[in-house]
């Protein structure tokens, strides 16, 4: 990998932490928000790369050659989408999410090759949550709760560890999933179980303030015949509701942990779901499910 220190991005990143305002930075070239919404339908679907300022952003340079691979179907899937999520991981997802509008095209291609891993590696910079989170109050949350933290300046996400605005990278992201939202849909019906459990993921990042997805998630789990793929759709459903409250999807969750014929990975996955939704216990989510 490129050394961070000698993106343009990193200036910014230095003036910030000498007190510029962040506001002055807003839609300008170091945005990534703006730079994502920018992109014409012809650059994301025609992969025109060279149209991306990937040099103004951490490892932008990389993340453009790991997306060329993927397209091109050239060298390791695991070596491409392994520098996307490690990008992530290490808390650096600016250029990761300059990649999402690329990555949805060639993971709803359903003759192209490395479908499957661009899929499963499309909303990794959609959130800001750090592994192994797994307590009741932050499980399922792509952001600090705010709850427990005090809102600034950076709509508490704080930082990445390249000093750049976290939550400027999983706005990109997730506003590029959104745009895509009903292509990605399609994906729910995919003969793959394991592409329906990554379309569920994905779309788990996408706003939805008229229930689409989730309407969607209900519609498919209806019909879902794989256990995992059915828990895969009741988590993706409490994330989403994390994001954008709605009581009755909350009841409904609940309903399907109550509901028996549901299968036990299932009917556990809504009782954590619905966990995460409420801050009470009955007394009947404390019987094993059987």
């Amino acid at each position: 990998m490129e050394d961070w220190q000698t993106d343009p991005t990193f200036a910014m990143c230095r003036a910030l932490v000498d007190g510029a305002d962040l506001a002055s930075f807003v839609d300008g070239v170091f945005d990534v928000r703006a730079v994502v919404a920018d992109m014409r339908p012809e650059v994301r679907r025609g992969f025109l790369l060279d149209a991306v300022p990937w040099g103004n952003f951490p490892h932008g340079h990389d993340v453009r050659e790991a997306v060329h691979l993927l397209h091109a179907g050239d060298g390791p899937a695991r070596r491409t989408t392994g520098l996307l999520g490690g990008l992530c991981a290490n808390d650096s997802r600016a250029a990761a999410a300059l990649a999402v509008p690329f990555l949805i095209p060639i993971a709803t291609d359903i003759h192209h090759p490395r479908r499957a891993d661009a899929l499963g590696v499309l909303s990794a910079p959609a959130r800001a949550r750090h592994f192994g989170v797994a307590s009741r109050e932050e499980f399922l949350l792509h952001r600090i709760d705010p709850r427990r933290h005090a809102l600034d300046d950076y709509d508490d996400y704080g930082v990445e560890v390249t000093g750049y605005p976290a939550g400027w990278s999983v706005a990109a992201a997730r506003a590029a999933i959104t745009t895509e939202a009903s292509v990605l849909l399609t994906l729910l019906d995919d003969p793959d179980p394991a592409i329906r459990i990554d379309a569920a993921y994905a779309l788990a990042t996408a706003a939805d303030p008229e229930r689409t997805v989730r309407t969607a998630f209900a519609t498919r789990l209806a019909t879902e015949r794989d256990a995992i793929v059915s828990a895969a759709l009741l988590l993706a459903a409490a994330e989403t509701t994390r994001a954008d409250a709605q009581p009755p999807i909350a009841s409904w969750i609940r309903e399907r942990w109550q509901d028996r014929t549901q299968a036990p990975e299932a009917r556990l996955a809504a009782a954590i779901g619905w966990l995460c939704l409420t801050r009470t216990c009955p007394g009947d989510l404390r019987r094993p499910v059987r």
